[in-house]
């Protein structure tokens, strides 16, 4: 669908820069666009060697291990239906610190198994090897779904993404947005959480 709409603005584009007169802007500007496409790539693909880079150490020195300690009460209080000591409540704890880090990059791998593990949850529990609600196959666990909207509602302490494209364009000041982006997504993580528990009362109901 995505495709359609992107075609369809290009398209559009052509369409009314030729109509218009303004053909060789529109090829002008795609070609300097392209160039800048590239610059920027360069750019994130260093703030993201980097970060991630920061990213390995942390969790080679025990880091993480000892964050996701500490992250247990509120892994608990998010997944309360989650076996203890089961791993996707640490596949789950470091998805959670690389986004407050502002790592997307990072985040990605462990959230992707954090949702392989919590699939593997929901099977236990059909064949009656672990306690807990169980859902139709093909229909996501409450687990999930939570997992998946506080992944989205994402709370950034550092949004290295944002600093990085607003350095790249020339801000005076790119870590001004710092405290915009921690209370945007504070609040966007805080409603999140009092969704996923209001559909899980509901759902117990």
């Amino acid at each position: 669908m995505l495709n359609y709409l992107w075609a369809g603005m290009i398209l559009t584009g052509i369409i009314y820069g030729a109509c218009t007169g303004n053909l060789v802007e529109i090829t002008n500007a795609a070609l300097d666009s392209s160039k800048e496409a590239i610059t920027l790539c360069i750019t994130m693909a260093g703030v993201m060697a980097f970060w991630t880079g920061l990213m390995e150490i942390a969790e080679r020195s025990g880091m993480i291990t000892g964050l996701a300690r500490k992250m247990r009460p509120v892994i608990r209080f998010l997944f309360p239906a989650l076996p203890k000591g089961h791993p996707a409540a640490r596949h789950i704890t470091t998805n959670i610190i690389a986004n407050i880090l502002g790592l997307g990059w990072a985040a990605t791998p462990a959230g992707l198994k954090a949702m392989e593990e919590l699939k593997n949850v929901e099977e236990d529990r059909r064949r009656g090897i672990l306690p807990g609600p169980v859902r139709k196959k093909g229909i996501a666990s409450n687990e999930m779904c939570t997992f998946l909207i506080i992944n989205i509602s994402s709370l950034q302490l550092i949004p290295v993404n944002i600093i990085a494209y607003r350095s790249q364009y020339g801000s005076v000041n790119p870590a001004a947005i710092v405290g915009a982006g921690i209370l945007a997504t504070t609040v966007s993580t805080g409603a999140a959480v009092v969704y996923c528990k209001m559909k899980e009362r509901k759902w117990r109901a």
